[in-house]
């Protein structure tokens, strides 16, 4: 039972046997951890900016864990420097190996910190989408942008973590979440909402206007089915342009096939085309 829970969600054992986490189909394992650093990088530059911020120069930040928007970019934060971390062991590993796909630590880890990490990476794909959609068609006001500090921050947390979230789905290997991993996401929003209710009771607000069901009435249901079918769309469309990213990438080492297999040193061998001909041979593309 337990091994076919986590094949199911996306944790097989052997776990990554084709280095997709670690790797890009457009460049080098170095690149993708120095892009990775840079990104984890900035995003934990942001929440401590704003948490600072916040906390001392408007003195409000005791909900600053009970806002979705933060919690979220929480998340990515930690997937980019989680998978920072493993790709840079990866490429260092690569260049100092015979081996031209040696393993990385997360390999090795027990299964649970696996299923994890794929679980952190199915979130930063489907939920900074589904937070800058809701933000800007409910939420946003001209106030947004009428300080400095304000534009720059509901830009780094409402635009660009969807731009965080697009570039894992179409600049790694990553592969596409399992659609059983749909409910998990779908229950995560469920524990987000009492958490919201659990903030008005101890604190006495409501982290967001429209779950407020004195003011909401009879659209509060039809908010929160909206976010949770929103969310379903979202995750679709995230495995969709995986999906696509997998096909092109297939199509672009196939083409080359040929003068890559010329090369004299084996490491010089597109990672793209060794993990799309697996995908190939596994009736996967």
């Amino acid at each position: 039972m337990g091994i076919k829970f986590y094949d199911s969600l996306g944790a097989p054992q052997p776990f990554d046997t084709h280095r997709a986490y670690v790797t890009s189909p457009w460049f080098s394992s170095m690149t993708l951890a120095a892009i990775r650093g840079m990104i984890a990088l900035y995003t934990l530059a942001t929440l401590l900016v704003i948490l600072i911020w916040q906390a001392t120069i408007l003195h409000d930040a005791d909900g600053y864990f009970s806002y979705f928007t933060e919690l979220t970019h929480i998340g990515i934060c930690s997937y980019y420097w989680a998978s920072f971390t493993q790709t840079l062991f990866y490429a260092l590993r690569q260049r100092h190996s015979i081996e031209r796909t040696p393993e990385y630590p997360l390999q090795r880890w027990p299964r649970i910190f696996q299923l994890l990490h794929v679980m952190l990476g199915t979130t930063i794909i489907s939920y900074p989408i589904l937070v800058t959609i809701v933000f800007w068609a409910l939420l946003a006001s001209p106030a947004v942008f009428s300080t400095k500090f304000g534009a720059w921050s509901n830009i780094s947390i409402h635009v660009l973590n969807t731009a965080w979230s697009l570039f894992e789905m179409i600049g790694t290997n990553s592969p596409s979440p399992r659609w059983s991993m749909l409910p998990c996401m779908i229950i995560i929003l469920a524990l987000y909402l009492a958490l919201a209710y659990v903030t008005h009771a101890t604190q006495g607000f409501y982290p967001y206007s429209f779950l407020n069901p004195s003011t909401s009435h009879s659209l509060l249901a039809g908010y929160i089915i909206g976010i949770a079918v929103a969310a379903c769309i979202v995750f679709t469309l995230a495995k969709t342009i995986m999906w696509a990213r997998t096909r092109i990438a297939f199509k672009n080492a196939s083409a080359t096939t040929f003068e890559i297999r010329e090369l004299q040193n084996p490491r010089n061998q597109s990672p793209a085309l060794e993990i799309a001909e697996s995908l190939k041979s596994e009736k996967l593309v």
